[in-house]
């Protein structure tokens, strides 16, 4: 072998070994795919360094005389070393092909898809919600409105339903006598939460004959008990009489009229009494009969004086002598219009004061129960029959206010009572009088436990 093809054998050595150098440094320093890509294919400059030095070893083989099959020489193992570097680059090209398609790689590319989804499902739900939103709130406003509309509408029918009371309050108070007291003008109806009324019925046949006070019963309604008490005073207790001494209570209406009446119970029991309503007998029927009557439970007694308590009424009215009388067997639960319901208040034969009292409490009981329903549906009877025959000094802001009240205090309980009680009182002659002597302080006590719950 001449110089020149050493020379040049050697230059091929030495291109070789840079090239494998290189190549080895390259697949060391990269990234698995990117070390696959270039050892796998080389630059066309190496490739023809590499197919010369192929050539120069083939020469020398020859010139030397060695074998086709012996060993080559370390210049000659160093390509196949290259091969193996080249497959190795092109094996780990393949896994890294491998790696990129696998698991982890395709859940990382599942989370960039995700997140590049994100915003867009995050301005969608805005969307959404921002919807759901606006038709809660369109929703809203609707009831809102519909609210509104059912309340001005409520209060419209409150308001023409007050007119509506204020007028029939007004056309009845209208037909009323009032008759102011000087010493209670001033006077509240109501104190310590108790309205107090005096019924006072006379027993006028007559216009303007004023008669005595044949009966006189306190209403109290009370908000501390939630009763509706209706007590009974009898009118032969002995009593003191502001400015005429020791008499029956009854005297008092008689010497000074309902103001002196009432000055007479608040200083013998100790209660407040500033407002009346004072009937006559005509009253009392005419009230009976514009509710529709009553139905009492009457004994044949009862039956019996009944007819003759309807003979003097019916004298005095001008009508026939047996108008309206019972039939003389009955007995038991009765019917009973305004004239026998008066001819039944007005016994006293039977039970004595006490009976009379009573039986004036079950008809009053039985009337205002009864009220109600009778100003909505015979309200001009009732104002025809009734107020002409009525005076007090309930003034008419008064009568509307109770009025107003009505619902509330019909549900409260309805007592009766009367005094003297029972064990309190006596049976004296005075002055050739026969009185009732009474306890005032047993009866005191037992007015303001039922009345004011004291």
């Amino acid at each position: 072998m001449d110089r020149k093809d050493k020379l040049e054998g050697e230059e091929i050595q030495e291109g070789l070994e840079k090239f494998l150098e290189r190549e080895l440094d390259l697949s060391l320093a990269q990234t698995p795919t990117q070390a696959s890509v270039q050892t796998s294919v080389p630059k066309q400059d190496d490739i023809a360094l590499w197919d010369m030095g192929q050539a120069q070893d083939a020469r020398q083989t020859r010139s030397v005389g060695q074998p086709q099959g012996a060993r080559q020489p370390q210049s000659v193992r160093q390509p196949q070393g290259a091969r193996q570097t080249q497959s190795m680059g092109q094996s780990q090209g393949t896994r890294n092909s491998q790696s990129s398609r696998s698991p982890r790689n395709d859940r990382t590319q599942q989370e960039e898809r995700v997140q590049r989804e994100m915003p867009k499902r995050k301005t969608a739900s805005k969307n959404s919600s921002a919807k759901r939103d606006a038709s809660k709130k369109k929703a809203d406003t609707k009831k809102k409105n519909r609210a509104k509309k059912a309340l001005i509408l409520i209060a419209v029918l409150i308001l023409i339903g007050f007119i509506g009371l204020y007028l029939i309050v007004s056309s009845m108070y209208g037909k009323m006598n009032y008759a102011e007291v000087g010493n209670y003008a001033a006077e509240s109806m109501k104190e310590d939460g108790v309205v107090n009324v005096l019924l006072i019925g006379n027993d006028s046949r007559l216009a303007g004959d004023d008669g005595r006070s044949d009966a006189m019963i306190l209403v109290s309604i009370s908000d501390k008990t939630k009763t509706i008490t209706m007590t009974s005073f009898l009118r032969d207790m002995y009593v003191e009489i502001p400015g005429h001494g020791g008499n029956r209570l009854n005297a008092a209406y008689s010497y000074g009229g309902p103001e002196l009446l009432m000055q007479t119970i608040e200083e013998n029991f100790d209660i407040p009494v500033h407002r009346y309503a004072l009937v006559n007998f005509q009253a009392f029927a005419n009230l009976v009969d514009a509710v529709g009557g009553v139905d009492l439970e009457l004994t044949n007694d009862e039956v019996q004086y009944v007819n003759g308590y309807l003979m003097e009424y019916n004298q005095l009215e001008g009508r026939d002598l047996a108008t309206d009388f019972l039939d003389p067997s009955l007995s038991g639960m009765i019917h009973l219009n305004g004239p026998q319901a008066l001819a039944y208040s007005r016994n006293r034969y039977i039970g004595t004061d006490f009976g009379r009292t009573e039986r004036q409490r079950k008809v009053l009981s039985a009337v205002f129960q009864k009220l109600p329903g009778t100003v909505l549906t015979n309200s001009g009877e009732l104002t025809d029959g009734l107020f002409p025959n009525l005076t007090t000094n309930l003034r008419q802001g008064e009568c509307y206010q109770l009025s107003l009240n009505a619902w509330k205090i019909l549900g409260y309980d309805m007592v009766q009572q009367y005094v003297p009680i029972d064990g309190s009182y006596s049976n004296a002659t005075i002055r050739g009088m026969a009185v009732l002597e009474v306890d005032m302080d047993a009866n005191i006590r037992f007015l303001k436990s039922t009345i004011y719950g004291e």
